[in-house]
């Protein structure tokens, strides 16, 4: 799987609102408020944050492959009360992107 995760996410995400500077792999820490992280600190929470990424692609699958919701709230009006199309796509959708 591709990397998404990237070194300004997790200094993002360990030290919010902190000021730095990030040219190429070189950090250039400009806050005197937190510390700057760690290399070791760094690599952990890309990993982590991977790992989060990786673990919710079946949502992105599903967000890709559901209908419009224009398309969705069309299918509900047509079906009348019961929604069967409707509930038909929304089912296959999901079956063809189950949660693992």
């Amino acid at each position: 799987m591709a990397n998404e995760i990237r070194t300004e996410h997790a200094i993002i995400s360990l030290k919010p609102n902190a000021k730095w500077s990030l040219v190429g792999d070189k950090l250039e820490w400009l806050d005197s408020e937190q510390t700057e992280p760690t290399s070791s600190e760094l690599l952990t929470e890309v990993k982590r944050l991977q790992a989060e990424y990786d673990k919710a692609k079946y949502q992105r699958d599903r967000a890709e492959a559901y209908p419009s919701i224009g398309e969705q709230l069309d299918l509900i009006y047509h079906a009348g009360q019961g929604g069967d199309a409707f509930q038909a796509a929304i089912k296959a959708v999901k079956n063809k992107h189950p949660k693992e």
